[in-house]
């Protein structure tokens, strides 16, 4: 850990360097996970022509290694004015807002580039409580690594079993309950089978159920690349009590229409590489 620390305390435009490394590697030599990716972009965007997804995928080579490389390890050390400059958070009162008058409030968002960085921001900017829930990594070593990074400023991270179990302490104790929403749910979980960029995929209501239980206010997280190395993060309203009239699955559809947009916005930011759409 300390080797990484040191190699974290280089400046960002250092560490893009060997990002541009990996990118080539990833691109031109391993072609890594291709065959998913371009599989992914043709459901998703029938529409557009080969040339434009292959645009898609280089680019997305590009922000994965980045993110996953430079920036994820940047914030190991990351200070505070940095990242500030780095990551703008627009909206941290609407979600702040319902906590100090006595309610929890769930935010969610999907995995476009870059949520690491959006994890710290909004820690980083809250004037509350903000509880992220996380699934852990089979690896010890990048699971304690990971949990460092993501508690540099003061975040809290809460195994999603571990969150299960205590879901009623966010009457009990008001706090940001932070989901990234377009995970793709184990066989154990209940599981919700909608559309979702032009193919069925499953999506774990968790989050819809919290809301709708408890009456808690729901913010989306809308990410923005401005440039390399910068970001917005923009909250907005999603669903709001009460729920009584509200139909089965109001949130989690709602949820999927914003994080679509999301990604029509900035493609080359999802996460392709994942088999999100494996029933």
């Amino acid at each position: 850990m300390f080797v990484l620390r040191l190699f974290s305390r280089l400046p960002l435009s250092v560490l893009y360097i060997f990002s541009d490394i990996l990118y080539l590697i990833a691109r031109y030599v391993v072609a890594y996970r291709k065959k998913v990716i371009d599989e992914n972009l043709l459901h998703a965007f029938p529409e557009k022509t080969p040339a434009e997804r292959k645009s898609i995928r280089n680019k997305f080579y590009r922000n994965f290694t980045d993110a996953f490389f430079a920036e994820t390890f940047k914030m190991l050390t990351i200070s505070e004015k940095e990242l500030r400059q780095r990551f703008q958070v627009v909206n941290q009162h609407m979600v702040d807002d319902p906590v100090k008058n006595g309610k929890s409030s769930l935010m969610m968002a999907g995995h476009v580039f870059n949520w690491e960085m959006a994890i710290l921001g909004v820690a980083l900017n809250t004037e509350v409580i903000a509880e992220t829930v996380y699934l852990k990594l089979n690896n010890t070593f990048f699971n304690k690594l990971m949990l460092e990074i993501r508690t540099h400023f003061g975040g809290i991270m809460t195994e999603k079993s571990a969150f299960r179990r205590s879901m009623i302490s966010l009457r009990n104790t008001p706090r940001i309950a932070h989901l990234a929403a377009d995970q793709r749910p184990p066989v154990s979980d209940s599981r919700y089978t909608r559309e979702f960029l032009n193919r069925p995929a499953l999506f774990f209501e968790g989050g819809e159920v919290l809301a709708k239980k408890l009456g808690l206010p729901v913010f989306y997280g809308t990410m923005t690349k401005v440039k390399r190395g910068h970001y917005k993060f923009e909250f907005s309203p999603l669903a709001s009590p009460p729920y009584a009239a509200d139909a089965p699955h109001s949130i989690t559809d709602e949820f999927c229409r914003r994080l679509e947009d999301n990604i029509r916005n900035q493609p080359d930011l999802y996460l392709w590489s994942h088999k999100r759409w494996k029933l």
